[in-house]
């Protein structure tokens, strides 16, 4: 599959049948050209009071079921997703001229899914999900380099940190995947892949 058959694409029939798998190719494009975080995403998401709000996470896995990131669940983005579990993911890598944006609902991942993933974060991170009290207001550098100060005495004889009950991942369930390439004169094409009901996937391109 051609990593540019997006850009030169005539029909939404001749887009590839599965945008996973144009994910992927395109993740490993992106991987080689961006200079930090290829894996880098806006999260958008609606509080309990309907506003929106936009923040930059990593992806840090994909499947069939959809794209997960992990966060502090008492966290401001966290509430948000326990108010309204639906988001929006928005990847950019302007090296390639190449965008992918995706909408669907939220589920929480499974305590397996979470640990499996925690335990490989290096300690300094593991100590960190804990030290931060994520979205809450902060005195000072002090006070949270205090935190961290005091957490790595109490594990200090610790060999794998326990992942805090409050820290998980979330993984966002598409409802639509589109797939963005630029063109000369702003005429960029779009193609998007909403499901279909046999639980595959429909094409359809749209006007830039």
């Amino acid at each position: 599959m051609s990593a540019d058959i997006i850009k030169s694409l005539e029909k939404a029939e001749d887009a590839p049948a599965n945008p996973y798998q144009l994910f992927d190719i395109w993740m490993a494009d992106a991987t080689v050209s961006e200079p930090n975080d290829p894996n880098a995403m806006s999260l958008a998401t609606i509080d309990a009071k309907g506003r929106p709000a936009v923040r930059m996470v990593l992806l840090k896995g994909l499947d069939e079921r959809g794209f997960i990131f992990y966060t502090n669940q008492n966290s401001y983005k966290g509430q948000s997703l326990a108010a309204n579990p639906q988001a929006a993911l928005c990847f950019h890598w302007k090296t390639l001229g190449r965008s992918v944006r995706v909408q669907g609902s939220i589920e929480v991942v499974t305590d397996e899914e979470a640990d499996a993933y925690y335990n490989t974060r290096g300690r300094g991170s593991r100590i960190g999900a804990w030290a931060s009290l994520q979205s809450q207001e902060l005195d000072s550098r002090t006070t949270l380099a205090q935190r961290v100060k005091d957490l790595e005495e109490k594990f200090k004889d610790v060999e794998d940190i326990p992942r805090p009950p409050h820290w998980s991942g979330y993984r966002v369930k598409p409802d639509t995947i589109e797939f963005w390439h630029d063109g000369e004169h702003r005429l960029h094409t779009r193609v998007v892949y909403p499901p279909a009901a046999d639980g595959t996937w429909s094409k359809v391109m749209k006007y830039p």
